[in-house]
């Protein structure tokens, strides 16, 4: 059986970081917690859990923090989790399990990282982590902001989810986007994933018009990773969505059609263009695609679980039921309530449709009766 270190970088976590440790302390062997400058009750909390702390001089880089809690772990493989993630009970036993039959050839594990939920529990948000690597090879966190653990080898996909569940508002949202900022006062050059994350910074702080010159700039370089370009695709057609540019929006989401098969996602994107438009027709041809596609492979980059379930359905209903089509539109919303059986808006489709099928049956007889 393997033996796990769970590595952590934290700052003034006392409002999440015993939730974390305790959904994960009964999977590992050790705890090292490197601490980036709290003045709260972090440590404290850390060390209740029998955690190793240590700390550690802020820099601006989160892969130099990172890098030093993996040095400090002394297991055969290394889990890491952010303080504010969480393993539920089931995901637990699943870690449990793998640590008990994990082949010792395998260098990285990944898992699921749920990032957000809706209101009926459902993954809205979800990408893929090497979570699990095997401490000897001496794998290295790159980036000092969005940073990535670069690993190679031996790697396996597992079906453990971590769930990020966060305790509110962030504490400092503007500390990344200021980090990048310094960088570039600094004359530092930004890699092209920097552009990317830098560019996703300004997005956030409704900087669109900057944000789309550095997303041109990671696109049209060719040097980015392809699911990052996918995803700045969608992220370009944002900015132009937020500064009221629909032709440009639509463009931008056409674009990722150039790097791939078409995703669920975009072809979301591109219906809704056409439902600005009040275009049902083509609007409807782009949302019954999206139904036909299946969730990606086990890939590492995001995915959003609503695109290929009940979204696409929903808005075909609605498209359906603009061009006069009611029958199949109550079948389309039928469909996308098996997915959210408690939803209030397509319950109320439900009753309207109902409706307007029986009127349109009794029109039928009154006229055939005439």
């Amino acid at each position: 059986m393997i033996s796990i270190s769970l590595c952590m970088i934290v700052k003034n976590e006392e409002a999440v970081l015993e939730r974390c440790l305790s959904s994960v302390k009964e999977a590992v062997d050790e705890i090292i917690v490197v601490d980036t400058g709290s003045g709260d009750r972090t440590k404290t909390i850390a060390e209740q859990h029998g955690a190793h702390v240590y700390d550690f001089e802020w820099i601006d880089d989160f892969a130099a923090a990172r890098n030093t809690a993996f040095a400090k772990a002394t297991s055969t493989y290394i889990l890491w989790l952010d303080a504010d993630d969480v393993l539920e009970a089931d995901d637990l036993a699943k870690l449990q399990s793998l640590k008990r039959t994990l082949d010792p050839s395998v260098d990285s594990v990944t898992m699921r990282y749920d990032l957000s939920h809706d209101e009926f529990g459902n993954v809205t948000f979800s990408l893929r982590r090497n979570r699990l690597v095997k401490r000897s090879r001496g794998f290295r966190w790159i980036g000092a902001v969005h940073e990535y653990l670069e690993v190679g080898g031996h790697i396996i996909n597992s079906d453990i989810a971590v769930k990020h569940r966060s305790a509110g508002k962030e504490k400092d949202p503007g500390r990344n986007l200021k980090i990048y900022e310094r960088r570039l006062v600094k004359g530092d050059a930004l890699t092209p994933r920097d552009q990317y994350y830098y560019a996703n910074e300004l997005k956030d702080h409704g900087r669109h018009s900057e944000a789309i010159s550095y997303y041109d700039r990671f696109i049209g370089g060719g040097a980015g990773w392809i699911e990052d370009v996918i995803s700045a695709c969608g992220k370009l057609a944002d900015c132009y969505h937020a500064l009221g540019d629909r032709q440009a929006e639509l463009e931008a989401s056409l674009r990722a059609l150039q790097y791939g098969a078409p995703r669920a996602e975009f072809c979301c994107r591109i219906g809704y263009a056409f439902m600005q438009r009040k275009d049902y027709e083509a609007a409807s041809v782009w949302y019954r695609l999206a139904t036909t596609l299946v969730p990606p492979a086990e890939h590492l980059g995001f995915h959003n679980p609503a695109c290929h379930t009940w979204l696409p359905r929903l808005q075909l209903a609605v498209c359906l039921d603009r061009l006069g089509r009611i029958a199949e539109a109550s079948v389309w919303n039928e469909q996308a309530l098996s997915y959210r059986p408690e939803d209030a808006a397509m319950l109320g489709n439900r009753t309207y449709f109902l409706k307007r099928l029986q009127e349109e049956e009794a029109a039928a007889a009154s006229g055939g009766q005439s």
